[in-house]
Protein backbone atom coordinates (compact mmCIF):
# COMPACT_ATOMS: atom_id res chain seq x y z
CA UNK A 1 0.00 0.00 0.00
CA UNK A 2 1.12 3.47 -1.24
CA UNK A 3 1.73 6.26 1.56
CA UNK A 4 -0.84 8.28 -0.20
CA UNK A 5 -3.88 4.87 0.20
CA UNK A 6 -2.45 5.24 3.85
CA UNK A 7 -2.93 8.55 4.56
CA UNK A 8 -6.00 8.42 2.92
CA UNK A 9 -6.94 5.57 5.35
CA UNK A 10 -6.22 7.63 8.20
CA UNK A 11 -7.69 11.31 7.26
CA UNK A 12 -10.60 9.14 6.70
CA UNK A 13 -10.42 7.40 10.02
CA UNK A 14 -9.92 11.21 11.76
CA UNK A 15 -12.47 13.01 9.29
CA UNK A 16 -15.12 10.13 10.64
CA UNK A 17 -14.35 10.60 14.51
CA UNK A 18 -14.55 14.31 14.24
CA UNK A 19 -17.88 14.40 11.85
CA UNK A 20 -18.99 12.00 15.12
CA UNK A 21 -18.47 13.90 18.16
CA UNK A 22 -17.82 17.63 16.87
CA UNK A 23 -18.06 18.03 13.16
CA UNK A 24 -15.17 19.54 10.75
CA UNK A 25 -14.21 16.02 9.22
CA UNK A 26 -13.99 17.75 5.63
CA UNK A 27 -10.96 19.70 7.32
CA UNK A 28 -8.81 16.69 6.81
CA UNK A 29 -10.58 14.82 4.52
CA UNK A 30 -10.67 17.51 1.22
CA UNK A 31 -6.95 18.53 2.07
CA UNK A 32 -5.37 14.92 2.57
CA UNK A 33 -7.33 14.42 -1.04
CA UNK A 34 -5.23 17.34 -2.98
CA UNK A 35 -1.86 16.00 -0.90
CA UNK A 36 -3.04 12.40 -3.14
CA UNK A 37 -3.15 14.16 -6.16
CA UNK A 38 -6.48 14.71 -6.73
CA UNK A 39 -7.81 18.16 -8.67
CA UNK A 40 -9.20 20.37 -6.54
CA UNK A 41 -12.86 19.95 -8.22
CA UNK A 42 -12.58 16.32 -8.94
CA UNK A 43 -11.42 16.65 -4.80
CA UNK A 44 -14.21 18.55 -3.47
CA UNK A 45 -16.92 16.09 -5.09
CA UNK A 46 -14.99 12.57 -3.78
CA UNK A 47 -15.27 14.16 -0.51
CA UNK A 48 -18.84 14.58 -1.02
CA UNK A 49 -18.90 11.22 -1.98
CA UNK A 50 -16.67 10.20 0.91
CA UNK A 51 -18.80 12.07 3.58
CA UNK A 52 -22.55 11.00 2.25
CA UNK A 53 -22.37 7.37 3.75
CA UNK A 54 -22.27 9.81 7.63
CA UNK A 55 -25.16 11.54 6.65
CA UNK A 56 -27.47 8.18 5.33
CA UNK A 57 -26.71 6.49 8.28
CA UNK A 58 -27.36 9.29 10.58
CA UNK A 59 -30.56 10.42 9.08
CA UNK A 60 -31.33 6.58 9.40
CA UNK A 61 -31.15 6.24 13.08
CA UNK A 62 -33.18 9.99 13.38
CA UNK A 63 -35.65 8.06 11.73
CA UNK A 64 -38.63 8.23 14.31
CA UNK A 65 -37.64 12.25 15.28
CA UNK A 66 -37.88 12.64 10.96
CA UNK A 67 -41.43 10.70 11.03
CA UNK A 68 -42.89 13.00 13.85
CA UNK A 69 -42.58 15.76 10.95
CA UNK A 70 -43.00 14.21 8.25
CA UNK A 71 -45.97 16.99 6.87
CA UNK A 72 -42.36 19.01 5.93
CA UNK A 73 -40.62 17.01 4.76
CA UNK A 74 -41.35 16.67 0.80
CA UNK A 75 -41.07 20.64 1.14
CA UNK A 76 -37.70 20.38 2.64
CA UNK A 77 -36.03 17.26 0.54
CA UNK A 78 -37.22 19.36 -2.70
CA UNK A 79 -35.97 22.33 -2.04
CA UNK A 80 -32.72 21.04 -1.05
CA UNK A 81 -32.59 19.23 -3.83
CA UNK A 82 -33.07 21.72 -5.88
CA UNK A 83 -30.26 23.79 -4.35
CA UNK A 84 -27.47 20.42 -4.39
CA UNK A 85 -27.88 20.35 -7.99
CA UNK A 86 -27.50 23.77 -8.81
CA UNK A 87 -24.61 24.04 -6.32
CA UNK A 88 -22.96 20.97 -8.33
CA UNK A 89 -23.37 22.10 -11.46
CA UNK A 90 -22.32 25.18 -10.66
CA UNK A 91 -19.51 23.55 -9.44
CA UNK A 92 -18.76 21.48 -12.40
CA UNK A 93 -18.84 25.03 -14.73
CA UNK A 94 -16.01 26.47 -12.82
CA UNK A 95 -12.54 26.50 -14.71
CA UNK A 96 -10.24 24.66 -12.04
CA UNK A 97 -7.93 27.51 -11.75
CA UNK A 98 -10.32 29.52 -10.37
CA UNK A 99 -11.98 26.76 -7.81
CA UNK A 100 -8.23 26.39 -6.86
CA UNK A 101 -8.40 30.60 -5.81
CA UNK A 102 -11.45 29.95 -4.37
CA UNK A 103 -10.32 27.26 -1.53
CA UNK A 104 -8.58 29.16 0.66
CA UNK A 105 -11.61 31.83 1.15
CA UNK A 106 -14.14 28.62 0.91
CA UNK A 107 -12.15 26.92 3.76
CA UNK A 108 -12.07 30.11 5.84
CA UNK A 109 -15.75 30.60 5.37
CA UNK A 110 -16.41 26.36 6.89
CA UNK A 111 -13.75 27.55 9.29
CA UNK A 112 -15.74 30.99 10.79
CA UNK A 113 -18.68 28.95 10.77
CA UNK A 114 -17.38 26.06 12.69
CA UNK A 115 -16.07 28.84 15.11
CA UNK A 116 -18.76 30.67 15.55
CA UNK A 117 -21.77 28.27 14.86
CA UNK A 118 -23.02 27.74 18.64
CA UNK A 119 -22.80 31.93 18.91
CA UNK A 120 -24.86 31.92 15.70
CA UNK A 121 -27.54 29.79 16.20
CA UNK A 122 -28.03 31.44 19.68
CA UNK A 123 -28.64 34.46 17.58
CA UNK A 124 -30.98 32.72 15.25
CA UNK A 125 -32.89 31.51 17.80
CA UNK A 126 -33.11 34.58 19.59
CA UNK A 127 -34.95 36.07 15.96
CA UNK A 128 -36.70 33.08 15.53
CA UNK A 129 -38.19 33.45 18.96
CA UNK A 130 -39.06 36.82 18.48
CA UNK A 131 -41.13 35.73 14.99
CA UNK A 132 -42.85 32.75 16.77
CA UNK A 133 -45.62 33.49 14.04
CA UNK A 134 -43.82 34.35 10.24
CA UNK A 135 -45.73 36.33 7.89
CA UNK A 136 -45.57 34.57 4.25
CA UNK A 137 -42.95 36.79 3.18
CA UNK A 138 -40.46 35.34 6.79
CA UNK A 139 -41.60 31.82 5.27
CA UNK A 140 -40.75 32.57 1.39
CA UNK A 141 -37.01 33.96 3.22
CA UNK A 142 -36.94 30.83 4.66
CA UNK A 143 -37.72 28.76 1.71
CA UNK A 144 -34.87 30.94 -0.54
CA UNK A 145 -32.41 30.57 2.16
CA UNK A 146 -32.96 26.93 2.50
CA UNK A 147 -32.16 26.94 -1.06
CA UNK A 148 -29.28 29.10 -0.98
CA UNK A 149 -27.80 26.61 1.95
CA UNK A 150 -28.17 23.91 -0.78
CA UNK A 151 -26.36 24.96 -3.38
CA UNK A 152 -23.54 25.81 -0.82
CA UNK A 153 -23.69 22.15 0.35
CA UNK A 154 -23.61 21.09 -3.33
CA UNK A 155 -20.61 23.56 -4.39
CA UNK A 156 -18.75 23.06 -1.32
CA UNK A 157 -19.70 20.28 1.37
CA UNK A 158 -17.51 21.56 4.58
CA UNK A 159 -19.56 23.41 6.36
CA UNK A 160 -23.10 21.96 5.35
CA UNK A 161 -24.48 20.57 8.91
CA UNK A 162 -23.26 24.05 10.85
CA UNK A 163 -25.25 26.01 8.19
CA UNK A 164 -28.10 24.00 8.20
CA UNK A 165 -28.73 23.82 12.19
CA UNK A 166 -28.40 27.20 11.66
CA UNK A 167 -31.03 27.73 9.37
CA UNK A 168 -33.11 25.62 11.75
CA UNK A 169 -33.12 26.98 14.41
CA UNK A 170 -34.37 30.72 12.51
CA UNK A 171 -37.36 28.45 11.19
CA UNK A 172 -38.22 27.86 14.75
CA UNK A 173 -37.24 24.35 15.87
CA UNK A 174 -36.22 24.13 19.61
CA UNK A 175 -35.45 20.11 19.96
CA UNK A 176 -32.28 19.34 19.50
CA UNK A 177 -32.80 15.86 17.73
CA UNK A 178 -35.23 16.74 15.76
CA UNK A 179 -32.96 19.67 14.29
CA UNK A 180 -30.05 17.48 14.13
CA UNK A 181 -32.13 14.90 12.17
CA UNK A 182 -33.30 17.08 9.41
CA UNK A 183 -30.00 18.72 9.86
CA UNK A 184 -28.99 15.40 8.72
CA UNK A 185 -31.52 15.03 5.85
CA UNK A 186 -30.78 18.13 4.05
CA UNK A 187 -27.00 17.25 4.33
CA UNK A 188 -28.10 13.54 2.97
CA UNK A 189 -30.56 14.82 0.03
CA UNK A 190 -28.29 17.89 -1.02
CA UNK A 191 -24.88 15.23 -1.00
CA UNK A 192 -26.34 12.58 -2.87
CA UNK A 193 -28.21 14.78 -6.07
CA UNK A 194 -24.49 16.56 -6.14
CA UNK A 195 -23.37 13.23 -6.23
CA UNK A 196 -25.37 12.24 -9.31
CA UNK A 197 -24.32 14.98 -11.19
CA UNK A 198 -20.55 14.10 -10.32
CA UNK A 199 -21.10 10.69 -10.93
CA UNK A 200 -22.47 11.43 -14.74
CA UNK A 201 -19.48 14.23 -15.60
CA UNK A 202 -17.34 11.69 -14.02
CA UNK A 203 -15.74 13.68 -11.29
CA UNK A 204 -15.27 11.20 -8.95
CA UNK A 205 -11.90 9.18 -8.04
CA UNK A 206 -13.11 6.44 -6.79
CA UNK A 207 -9.69 4.43 -5.38
CA UNK A 208 -9.49 7.50 -3.60
CA UNK A 209 -13.12 8.01 -2.04
CA UNK A 210 -13.16 4.76 -1.39
CA UNK A 211 -10.25 4.51 0.79
CA UNK A 212 -11.54 7.94 2.52
CA UNK A 213 -14.75 6.15 2.73
CA UNK A 214 -13.95 3.40 4.17
CA UNK A 215 -11.52 5.12 6.92
CA UNK A 216 -14.30 7.31 7.78
CA UNK A 217 -17.02 4.86 8.31
CA UNK A 218 -14.22 3.00 10.85
CA UNK A 219 -13.98 6.19 12.61
CA UNK A 220 -17.47 6.99 13.11
CA UNK A 221 -18.29 3.40 14.56
CA UNK A 222 -15.35 3.75 16.99
CA UNK A 223 -15.97 7.55 17.95
CA UNK A 224 -18.96 6.60 20.24
CA UNK A 225 -15.79 4.64 22.38
CA UNK A 226 -13.25 7.98 21.96
CA UNK A 227 -16.45 10.23 23.17
CA UNK A 228 -16.65 8.59 26.59
CA UNK A 229 -12.41 9.25 27.01
CA UNK A 230 -12.64 12.79 25.55
CA UNK A 231 -14.69 15.77 26.28
CA UNK A 232 -16.25 17.27 23.07
CA UNK A 233 -14.84 20.79 23.94
CA UNK A 234 -11.32 19.57 23.52
CA UNK A 235 -12.00 17.83 20.00
CA UNK A 236 -13.93 21.36 18.92
CA UNK A 237 -10.72 23.09 20.10
CA UNK A 238 -8.64 20.89 18.22
CA UNK A 239 -11.15 20.95 15.00
CA UNK A 240 -10.45 25.11 15.16
CA UNK A 241 -6.78 24.81 15.53
CA UNK A 242 -6.62 22.78 12.43
CA UNK A 243 -9.14 24.42 10.35
CA UNK A 244 -7.18 27.38 11.12
CA UNK A 245 -3.57 26.31 9.62
CA UNK A 246 -5.06 24.34 7.30
CA UNK A 247 -6.49 27.44 5.88
CA UNK A 248 -3.71 29.60 6.66
CA UNK A 249 -1.76 27.33 4.44
CA UNK A 250 -3.72 27.59 1.40
CA UNK A 251 -3.82 30.81 1.57
CA UNK A 252 0.06 31.01 1.82
CA UNK A 253 0.04 27.94 -0.90
CA UNK A 254 -2.38 29.99 -3.17
CA UNK A 255 -1.69 33.40 -2.82
CA UNK A 256 1.89 33.66 -1.67
CA UNK A 257 3.62 32.68 -5.25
Amino acid sequence: MSWDWAGLLVAGFFGGVLNSIAGGGSFITFPMLLMAGVPAISANATNTFASCAGYLSGAYAFKEELRSHRSVLPALVMVSTVGGLVGAWSLLQTPETVFQEAIPWLLLFATLLFIFGEQLNRGFRMLGNGHARMAGTARAALVVLLLLIGIYGGFFNAGLGIISLSYLVLAGYTNINVMNAMKLLISCVVSMIAIVIFVVQDQIAWVEGALVLTGTLAGGYLAARISRLIAAHYIRYFVMMVSVLITSYFFIDIYAN
